[in-house]
């Protein structure tokens, strides 16, 4: 689809004050038991998450002082560290086996060898420093993994586990966690649109727009996607909703019975039943607080070397196509709300708002030629740098059509999950003008879900290529013409 195509207890039994007078006993031990549910948690959630991180810690402080105490141990046990928590390494899985982590953690005390290299007299030192770091590493692991089983069986630094899916796998997933206390899962329910059958002791808790409401209320920390009764496109806008819930997510894969080329580090499974967990949205508050830097740097940066150039291209404008040169319009970002972009004027404002597509023929040379190489965007830079736009992230587009395009095109609106920018994913694969929405949103959204800082480097890396690249395109389409 292209642009163009577009145009919802019954009364205790009694009378009503005695109903009332007999629940306030029983709403305050409700909420004494909910809050006291929480509290434990909260603890659990903590001490679960902080046991890999402190035994890694431990296990590489005791290898430096056992072996060349000094700033350079000091520096390697510093870059093992962060090594082993980059790599995903610390998180905490639901099947704890050592034997799966040895390999990666013997790669993560092996690689900063090289670093000490220059500075040590003695290889053999180094050796003993990797051996002993990766022998402490999976000692310490082994140790911490019982401990853990051994509390997980007696009730204690579990979590509760929400199970999308009431089917014949769901079912068995709610079973083997249930016979299998020492996985540290306590499942509370399944969501579907169907009730699980007669072989399930867990209850029904409600559909997929109740994910929100029963995360909190259960105090949920996984969410383990099996195969639902409800379309997967239902499944992943109400699962992209959440993302901001303090709930980690697992999916069952399709033919989960066949091997996958995916690293054996990346995988979690519930008693031989494969899991994947999603990453969390890369947009998260430490990823804003980033971005936001870069493009305050970089964008600072970026309008001060191109200031004479914009001057110039201000005054081309104004000597060929007259007043005014700048020309502002509301356009839609993060979150929904309405900003004011500036660009060069290269057509006349008429129905700017509710038109699509400009007519070549309403244009100047210099006009299409600005058009053709977006170096009209170019005072965007002050909106990059006032907070109101990024760098790079979905285009903004203006209320009109952001109304139109959000009733018929799916996941529209996941756009808006952050800040849209001056160039994006879809933008550098030519997605622009009148081409398809639909490719434009699943690019977008793309973007949104895998973000990273390099990333946001290659897009601004291919849009310094796209003056090139857009004049060779508009020579190409005028020419089919």
């Amino acid at each position: 689809m292209t642009t163009g195509d577009i145009s919802r207890r019954s009364p205790p039994q009694g009378g009503p004050q005695s109903a009332t007078v007999a629940s306030r006993p029983a709403s305050r031990l409700a909420s004494r038991l909910h809050q006291a549910r929480a509290h434990d948690g909260r603890w659990a959630l903590v001490a679960r998450r902080a046991a890999l991180p402190v035994c890694d810690g431990l296990a590489l402080t005791a290898a430096a002082l056992l072996t060349v105490p000094g700033w350079p141990a000091t520096g390697y046990a510093v870059t093992v560290f962060l090594l082993v928590n980059v790599s995903g390494r610390q998180r905490l899985r639901i099947c704890l086996r050592v034997s799966d982590e040895l390999p990666g953690l013997a790669a993560c005390a092996a690689l900063p060898i090289l670093l000490l290299l220059p500075w040590m007299e003695s290889t053999g030192v180094l050796v003993r420093l990797a051996v002993l770091s990766s022998g402490l590493l999976v000692a310490l692991r082994a140790a911490s993994y019982a401990v853990l089983r051994s509390a997980h069986r007696r009730g204690r630094l579990t979590e509760p586990a929400l199970i999308v899916g009431a089917g014949k796998l769901g079912v068995e997933i709610g079973e083997l966690l249930r016979g299998h206390p020492d996985l540290g899962l306590r499942p509370v329910g399944f969501i579907d649109n169907l009730a699980p059958g007669a072989e399930s002791s867990l209850p029904l808790l409600g559909g997929m727009p109740d994910v929100s409401d029963l995360v909190l209320q259960h105090g949920v920390r996984r969410i383990i996607v099996s195969f639902a009764a409800g379309s997967d496109a239902d499944l992943v806008s109400a699962l992209r909703a959440n993302r901001s819930l303090p709930a980690e997510v697992c999916v069952v894969p399709r033919m989960y019975e066949l091997a996958a080329t995916i690293p054996t580090a990346c995988l979690d499974e519930v008693w031989g039943i494969p899991l994947v967990p999603l990453r969390r949205c890369g947009l998260r508050l430490s990823g804003r607080v980033v971005k936001r830097a870069f493009d305050l740097i970089v964008g600072t940066t970026l309008l001060i070397a191109l200031a004479p150039v914009l001057l110039v291209l201000m005054v081309a404008v104004l000597l060929c196509c007259g007043r005014p040169v700048l020309f502002r319009q509301a356009r839609v970002t993060r979150s929904g709300r309405v900003v004011k972009i500036t660009k060069l004027r290269t057509v006349a404002a008429r129905d700017a708002d509710a038109r699509w597509t400009v007519d070549p023929d309403e244009c100047s040379a210099l006009s299409r030629w600005l058009r053709a190489t977006h170096l009209d965007e170019l005072p965007q830079l002050v909106n990059v740098v006032r907070g109101e736009m990024s760098l790079v992230g979905p285009r903004p587009e203006r209320p009109y059509f952001t109304s139109r395009f959000a009733e018929v095109v799916p996941r529209y609106e996941d756009r808006h999950r952050t800040h849209s920018g001056m160039s994006g994913w879809a933008q550098v694969h030519g997605l622009t003008g009148d081409t398809s929405i639909s490719e434009r949103v699943r690019f977008d959204n793309h973007y949104i879900e895998h973000w990273s800082l390099w990333l946001d480097v290659i897009i601004l890396f291919r849009t310094i290529l796209e003056p090139l690249t857009g004049i060779r395109r508009d020579h190409r389409s005028r020419g089919q013409k």
